[in-house]
């Protein structure tokens, strides 16, 4: 399996969504996805990559070096760019509970409780 694969595949799992799922919601083939994640596909274009990356809610730019495009450089510090950079620099036990909070927050919004 394709780096690309595995990480297309965990964040599809994260969002405990099926190939079917992504089928229907972003017009990728569950054919062609199941291609994609065992790595038989190992570069898909970019627009496909677009609608993953958008749907999984990861990064654009990642999909698209782990793809093996070309990605111009976004400064020095792509850190700065991070969502959590506001916050200044944080411990990997601040990064973890973070995770484990969205998390929290992604699962009470899928049951439908706020």
């Amino acid at each position: 399996m394709s780096k690309l694969g595995s990480f297309l595949r965990e964040a599809r799992e994260r969002k405990r969504l099926s190939l079917r799922d992504v089928q229907e919601t972003a017009g990728v083939s569950n054919p062609y996805l199941s291609q994609i994640e065992s790595g038989k596909v190992r570069q898909p274009s970019p627009s496909v990559l677009h609608k993953l990356a958008t749907l999984y809610e990861v990064s654009y730019a990642d999909v698209m070096k782990l793809a093996g495009f070309p990605v111009p450089d976004i400064g020095d510090n792509p850190q700065q760019n991070h969502p959590l950079a506001r916050l200044g620099p944080l411990s990997s036990e601040e990064e973890e509970e973070l995770s484990l909070y969205l998390n929290f927050l992604r699962e009470r919004r899928r049951r439908g409780t706020r």
